[in-house]
């Protein structure tokens, strides 16, 4: 795989002296610490106005900067596997991607050929490129929507930075819950932690947990069930799970945390917008998908 990104310097380079080093503007586009030095010890990583240059050069207004991304590897313990992918969106740099419920991200123990790593796999073997396996928003195996997969790790190491912080990466979850949600919107904090004896089971945990932030607000009650909008301030692994649980409504379905499968046989949990900026070029992105057949019933009945 091979990607060339161009920067044309502007005018207003972020520098009181008009100069700044390729990796100090590098760093200023969002580019990590590993990309840098990846790019530092390819051939003809860096170039400046088409000329080899190292990372400390200096760059002034109107050099073209270009990045060439060379990537050989691949995932060698992924295995190819021809299955259903959605593919919502797709350039150079990435993939957004609507997950179905029951398709774990990642191969596992029990699920080491059904994992959309596998789809992806056999989705690049047939282009007869290379393929390194880089989600950035991971969904648990039961929770539907939309994710997205960094095609290099440039692309990775901006996507990963910017999850972090909700202002340039929004995720919206929708949820459904028995009853009826009071009060109709909030803001729950409280930090989560793994629970004791248990590999997969969190719990909300004062003492020992990591810092854990949700908003949330009813979108509308039917057949005794509540639809909420969830956005994330953090990701912590199984976070809406337990903080829904946490203030009195868990989510139907859940096995883990509230095994009601009365209308439906997984948690009634799906990721169904995402905001970001794009990693490159800085274009605004969103993508919405629409609640799916199993939960949308529930509302209907």
């Amino acid at each position: 795989m091979e990607r060339i990104i161009e920067y044309m310097i502007p005018a207003d380079l972020p520098s009181v002296t008009g100069s700044i080093t390729i990796k100090e503007y590098l760093k200023s586009r969002g580019y990590s610490a590993q990309s840098i030095k990846l790019l530092k010890l390819s051939p003809e990583g860096l170039q400046i106005n088409h000329q080899p240059a190292l990372i400390n050069a200096p760059i002034q207004p109107g050099d073209l900067l270009t990045v060439r991304i060379r990537e050989e590897a691949s995932s060698e313990k992924i295995v190819p596997v021809k299955l259903p992918l959605s593919i919502v969106y797709e350039d150079e740099d990435l993939f957004v991607i609507d997950k179905p419920a029951g398709m774990p991200i990642h191969p596992s123990q029990n699920n080491f050929h059904n994992s959309l790593a596998n789809a992806l796999a056999w989705h690049y073997e047939k282009i007869g490129e290379p393929f390194v396996f880089r989600c950035i928003n991971r969904l648990d195996k039961d929770t539907s929507g939309l994710t997205v997969v960094a095609k290099h790790a440039v692309s990775a190491g901006i996507l990963g930075a910017m999850i972090c912080s909700r202002e340039t990466f929004t995720r919206e979850y929708l949820a459904i819950v028995k009853g009826s949600l009071t009060p109709p919107e909030g803001i729950i904090t409280a930090p989560i932690a793994r629970k004791k004896d248990s590999i997969i089971e969190r719990q909300v945990d004062f003492e020992h947990g990591e810092r854990a932030v949700t908003h949330y607000r009813l979108l509308r009650q039917r057949n005794g069930h509540s639809l909420v909008s969830l956005t994330l301030e953090t990701g912590r692994t199984h976070q809406i799970r337990v903080h829904m649980k946490y203030i009195g409504f868990p989510l139907i379905g859940d096995h883990i945390y509230n095994p009601d499968l009365e209308h439906i046989s997984r948690q009634a949990l799906h990721a169904h917008r995402l905001c970001f900026t794009h990693p490159v070029t800085g274009a605004p992105l969103e993508f919405i998908s629409p609640l799916p057949a199993d939960m949308a019933v529930i509302l209907d009945m």
